[in-house]
């Protein structure tokens, strides 16, 4: 699988590590009396869709950027790739 790098261009995944869902956004500390729940909801409660879905991948072994890569979790057909901070130039 090819991973289109915005800075070094397609790169072969293995130079990549996979970081899981691009989604979830971390509870805030000081969440209230749900605070646990929602830790325990955000670390280990994902969903596990058939078809497009944004993923975070770092660039290990290349420009050590984190990506959000929009990739088909059937076909592992890759369809572009992103800085992961907004507003972050190549």
């Amino acid at each position: 699988m090819r991973i289109p790098c915005p800075f070094c261009g397609s790169r072969d995944s293995r130079e990549f590590v996979f970081r899981g869902d691009a989604a979830p956004a971390r509870p805030a500390l000081d969440a209230g009396e749900g605070e646990a729940d929602a830790m325990f909801d955000y670390l280990y409660l994902r969903d596990n869709p058939a078809g497009h879905f944004e993923e975070l991948w770092y660039h290990a072994q290349g420009c050590r950027n984190w990506l959000r890569v929009r990739r088909d979790t059937v076909t592992h057909a890759v369809a572009g790739a992103t800085f992961a901070r907004a507003g972050q130039a190549a």
